[in-house]
This record gives structure tokens, C-alpha cells and sequence, in this order.
């Protein structure tokens, strides 16, 4: 094993695919000379060349569409939305086309392009920069949702996104770039669709994604500590395909659930979650309601003071804990 930052490791699952199959290719704004904007594809371009590491014009729209078509066609394509905000200028090559081609054609043609954009606040980027979209995202039929907690999730994940034949939507909470994590020396992939036990528990189970993840571990160690709360951590790492049935035995295991996300806590994905757990077997072992915690319902400030408040935070998720207890 080796650790290396978030970003280098989703570096290293395009870098090393695209050494073995010349139809990978990676497009989007300043992803070339300049290297991405969180610096993810710096050094990219002097190994494979403008003609696989494309800058392109500032248009969203564009870009995605480009993306489409080239994936219809055979190419690999990897574009880069600056932020996931700006998946809005997106939509009707995204939602309209991309998620719809396969059907269209009675599963004749595929689109086996992946969509990396950063997400989620913290980085005081104020209210049209800082996003958490999952929900409209998966609400579309025909995309894949991906949301990595760890380095090693997201080059696992890369990996397979790549080569599926669905538009994969692949979201990256932006403070987690430069955070570390063990990553294994050999080559793997991890296949969508598989949730991960962060960390076994038997009390309760907190099923979170991306930057709550690293938070709900630090609530769930506390509450250990200070309580001798036995908290599990599950993390789904793909919102669609969803392994309902992890999140569904975990639930069953423990009797107590609570959900939570970055997004605004209305609509969020955590209702989907929810809704799963009570649709299931795992309805009957309940010893308490499923709780969901999720972001404020405001657009997110730039004040840092204001911003911090917004999300959930350990301390929120723990007082969310010890209610459900």
C-alpha cells in the first residue's frame, strides 16, 4: 500500500488507463496547460498531448455534447465541469441525449463517457460554486452517480467508470482534493454498485458519502469514546447503482438509521435512502424513526462563519446520534 491524496489518485486512474487504451480522452476547461482548476490533471498533457487532453471553450454545454458524440462513436471520453454548479449549462446535452441514447436505439449503441466535477462548500466559493446536485442527478434515469469518499474509492471507481456504457456523473467533494489515503500498489478497479463498511458498529447505522464520510467517523469515534455508542459507518460510494441491500442488512443489525449529506436536507438523496430502509425487511427491526441530516436549505454563503453553519458537522451528527439513542 501506498498513500497519496485524493487528487493524485484520481490522476492515477486516468493516467493509467489512458497509457493502455489510446480511446481515453480527457476534455474540459483549463484541464490541459493550466492543469484543472484543483490542479488534478496537472502534468497530463506533457505525457499524452493536446490531441487526448483537450482544453476547450467556455461552454458547458459544449463540451458535454462533444463528450456525447464522441462517445457514441467509440472514444472514451472524460470531461471535466469546473464546478458542479455549472452543470446547469449542461442539461440538455446531459439529461436529454447522453442519459437517453442507449434506450433510444434499443441498447445498439452505448455512451461510455464519465462527467468529473467538483462539489460541495467549504471552500468559500460562495452560493453558484459550491453545489452538492446528486439529487437532480440521480433522479435521471440512465445515469450513473458516483460520490468517493477516500483515495482509494476514487481511483477504484474511476477505473470502472471509464469503461461502463452509461454516462457516469462522477462527483468530488472539493475539500477532500487534498486530503490522503492508502491506496493498493497493484491495479484494480472497484465495481459500481458495492457500498463499503467504513467502520462496523452495532448500535446504530449512519449511512453518509463523500465529505460526510470523514465526518461521521470522527462523530462515530467520539461517541465510542465519550458515550460507548457503537456507531457503523456505511458508505455507499455509488448513489445509482445503490447496494440497497448493505445498506438494508446493516440497518437490520443495528435497528436505528440515520442519513446524512452535504445537499439541502428537502429533496435530498438521503429521502431516497430513507425510503429505501423503509420499504425493506429492515422496517421491522426499527427501535427508533429514520432520521435524516442533511445541509440547511439556503443557498450556501460566502461568509466562512455562515458557510461552516450550513453543512452537518460532527458535532451535529452526534447530537443526531445520541437522540436516536
Amino acid at each position: 500500500m501506498k498513500e497519496i491524496t485524493y487528487a493524485d489518485a484520481l490522476k492515477e486512474a486516468m493516467c493509467e488507463e489512458m497509457r493502455k487504451d489510446r480511446r481515453i480522452i480527457l476534455m474540459g476547461e483549463d484541464v490541459g496547460i493550466y492543469g484543472g482548476t484543483f490542479g488534478v490533471s496537472r502534468g497530463m498533457i506533457e505525457e499524452f498531448g493536446p490531441e487526448r487532453i483537450r482544453d476547450t471553450p467556455i461552454s458547458e454545454l459544449a463540451i458535454t455534447g462533444c463528450a456525447v458524440g464522441a462517445a457514441m462513436t467509440g472514444i472514451l471520453p472524460i470531461l471535466e465541469i469546473m464546478f458542479s454548479d455549472f452543470i446547469t449549462l449542461a442539461m440538455e446535452q446531459l439529461v436529454n441525449q447522453g442519459a437517453k441514447n442507449r434506450f433510444q436505439f434499443g441498447g445498439q449503441g452505448s455512451v461510455p463517457m464519465v462527467l468529473r466535477t467538483p462539489a460541495g462548500s467549504g471552500t468559500g466559493a460562495a452560493e453558484q460554486h459550491s453545489q452538492s446536485p446528486e439529487a437532480w442527478i440521480a433522479n435521471v434515469p440512465g445515469l450513473k452517480v458516483v460520490v468517493p469518499s477516500t483515495p482509494g474509492d476514487a481511483k477504484g471507481l474511476l477505473k470502472s467508470s471509464i469503461y461502463d456504457p452509461n454516462p457516469v456523473v462522477f462527483i468530488e467533494q472539493k475539500l477532500l482534493y487534498r486530503t490522503k489515503g492508502p491506496i493498493p500498489d497493484e491495479d484494480y478497479a472497484i465495481p459500481l454498485g458495492k457500498a463499503d463498511v467504513k467502520r462496523p458498529g452495532k448500535d446504530i447505522t449512519i449511512i453518509a458519502y463523500g465529505r460526510m464520510v470523514p465526518r461521521c467517523l470522527k462523530a462515530a469515534e467520539d461517541l465510542a469514546g465519550s458515550r460507548g455508542i457503537d456507531a457503523e459507518v456505511v458508505d455507499p460510494r455509488t448513489l445509482v447503482p445503490l447496494d440497497k441491500e448493505a445498506l438494508i442488512a446493516s440497518v437490520k443489525k443495528t435497528g436505528r438509521c440515520l442519513v446524512v449529506h452535504e445537499a439541502p436536507l428537502t429533496g435530498g438523496y438521503g429521502s431516497e435512502i430513507a425510503a429505501v430502509i423503509a420499504d425493506s425487511g429492515a422496517f421491522f427491526s426499527l427501535k427508533a424513526p429514520i432520521r435524516r441530516l442533511g445541509g440547511l436549505d439556503v443557498p450556501i454563503p460566502f461568509n466562512s462563519r455562515l458557510e461552516a453553519q450550513v453543512a452537518p458537522s460532527e458535532e451535529t451528527i452526534a447530537a443526531a446520534v445520541v437522540s436516536l439513542m
